[in-house]
């Protein structure tokens, strides 16, 4: 019986499904080159990542492998999620392991270890939120200095980009009754509300984008369920005509653009579980496949683009400005 008891557990190592990391020089990158992708030249350039701490589950692992060929492919300068960054109840502390099961054992190749600009969802509420701001003090590049911060970017040609990172959890209307997300309405949501509108006031940046985790136009399963946050942040967005707002919640990838308003509403949410879309009126692109966003900045031209985790841009818009 001893005998038979160290054959299984030699069994279970052999056949554990933990995450093998692959080693990758610069030959593997030349011949992995994601499809249609543009480099632009003297640009700021990072992705968006959303939806994704599942442990490796669903399509985490081609998806995060994806992400390090497009960082080396773009050459970078970080990283930003739209929350729901540890499914599904968040992270117990910063020890918690978690942190090296969805995180680091995930996201370990070479071109990953740039800062990321994380944002919470409703499922990091739902465990220790203030936690994933405590890991900034573990992680060197895992930077998270308060629920919503602000970043500042100055490019080649002299202009600047400013990016909000934002919480939309206690801006959200619809957790004021939910019993599960009580934590997020202990957070002072009017502070935050003035908050983002001094930042865009002061700002004199050419560039501003918003990062955050409810999307204000939906596609997918919440269509027509996104109305009380939109209600709360769509006119300070267009009132300070913010170029770009990038969402997740929703585990897909989209474009929207209602008619009359001029910020365009991505959502990337892609990053392991998928759900299905459909075409609506605001709808410029929808689609339910596992990928990330990267997102391009320079003087006069801000582009995002669309990556599948099979090696492949999916779509593409470009917002110009002289």
């Amino acid at each position: 019986m001893r005998l038979i008891g160290i054959f299984f557990v030699i069994a279970c190592i052999t056949i554990s499904p933990s995450y093998a990391k692959p080693v990758h020089d610069e030959s593997y990158y030349q011949t992995h080159q994601i499809q249609g992708l543009s480099v632009p030249e003297d640009s700021l350039n990072f992705l968006v990542l959303g939806d994704w701490g599942r442990n490796g589950h669903y399509q985490q692992i081609p998806v995060a492998e994806m992400m390090d060929v497009a960082m080396w492919q773009l050459d970078a300068d970080f990283i930003t999620t739209t929350g729901d960054n540890f499914y599904s109840n968040g992270v117990a502390s910063v020890d918690d392991p978690y942190w090296q099961s969805s995180f680091e054992d995930i996201y370990h190749g070479p071109h990953l270890f740039e800062n990321w600009y994380p944002t919470l969802g409703n499922h990091d509420y739902r465990g220790n939120w203030q936690a994933q701001i405590d890991y900034t003090d573990v992680s060197r590049r895992w930077v998270f200095p308060s629920s919503y911060y602000a970043k500042s970017f100055e490019l080649d040609g002299g202009e600047k980009v400013l990016m909000l990172f934002i919480d939309t959890n206690p801006l959200n209307p619809e957790y004021k009754d939910v019993a599960k997300y009580a934590e997020t309405q202990k957070q002072d949501g009017a502070k935050q509300l003035a908050w983002i509108e001094e930042q865009l006031v002061a700002s004199t940046a050419k560039w501003k984008i918003v990062i955050g985790h409810h999307p204000l136009y939906s596609s997918g399963k919440r269509y027509g369920k996104t109305s009380e946050i939109r209600g709360v942040l769509e006119p300070i967005f267009e009132k300070h005509k913010i170029d770009a707002y990038f969402a997740g919640h929703e585990h897909d990838l989209q474009h929207n653009q209602p008619k009359g308003t001029t910020v365009q509403h991505f959502v990337s949410g892609a990053g392991s579980e998928l759900r299905k879309v459909a075409q609506r009126s605001f709808t410029r692109f929808a689609e339910a496949t596992a990928g990330f966003a990267s997102v391009s900045v320079s003087d006069n031209e801000l582009l995002v683009q669309f990556i599948s985790d099979k090696n492949k841009v999916l779509y593409q818009y470009s917002i110009n400005k002289d």
